[in-house]
């Protein structure tokens, strides 16, 4: 693709990443909830948007950025453990919780296309098993910190910060968030990584 016709797409997913952020704000059900859920992706946009002349990730990554973070603002709008959607699903199958949060934590696992990414472009790593086990590391490491901040919040806001923890009465939400995380970026390696390298050779 042509570099106008690159920056055309990256503008358009721009776009509409914004149009579904703007459509989230608008009554959400609670606006604690959309502030908690919906800033790590607002502030990871706005890194995106002032390094993009210095680093332009390529569009594969931006496309599944778009992808992450709309799914994190639908999930601020209604909370993740009221998406009707997924309450639908619930009580269609008769399941013991609203997996909306569930889904959400493994899409985190595409994360780890950009950090393939920026090791392959701004270290010595190139791709092997080493590449993977690092990617895979950052990705862990990503997943307890976002825990982390979610246990702050609970101590901090006290009960308020229920809807934003979704756990939905499982004492072991945390580990399933991070266990499927990582689940996400494996799966996303192994399935992506090909194509990425095709993207990554248009501008290496």
């Amino acid at each position: 693709m042509h570099e106008k016709g690159v920056q055309k797409l990256h503008v358009w997913l721009l776009v509409i990443v914004i149009s579904v952020l703007i459509w989230s704000a608008i009554k959400p059900l609670s606006y604690l909830t959309w502030t908690l859920e919906v800033t790590p992706a607002v502030i990871g946009i706005l890194i995106l948007l002032i390094t993009y002349r210095k680093f332009t990730f390529t569009s594969l990554v931006y496309v599944l950025i778009s992808i992450l973070v709309i799914w994190m603002f639908i999930g601020g709008h209604y909370t993740y453990e009221r998406v009707p959607l997924f309450t639908e699903i619930k009580n269609n199958f008769h399941l013991k919780r609203n997996d909306y949060d569930r889904v959400g934590h493994f899409l985190k696992g595409l994360i780890s296309i950009a950090i393939r990414e920026v090791f392959i472009r701004k270290s010595c790593l190139n791709p092997s098993w080493w590449l993977i086990f690092v990617t895979l590391s950052v990705v862990l490491a990503l997943s307890a910190g976002y825990e982390i901040i979610e246990w702050l919040a609970a101590v901090i806001l006290g009960k308020e910060a229920h809807d934003f923890l979704g756990t939905q009465g499982d004492i072991w939400d945390s580990e399933w968030d991070m266990m499927l995380a990582f689940c996400g970026g494996i799966i996303s390696l192994l399935s992506l990584s090909k194509i990425h390298q095709k993207f990554l050779m248009k501008i290496l």
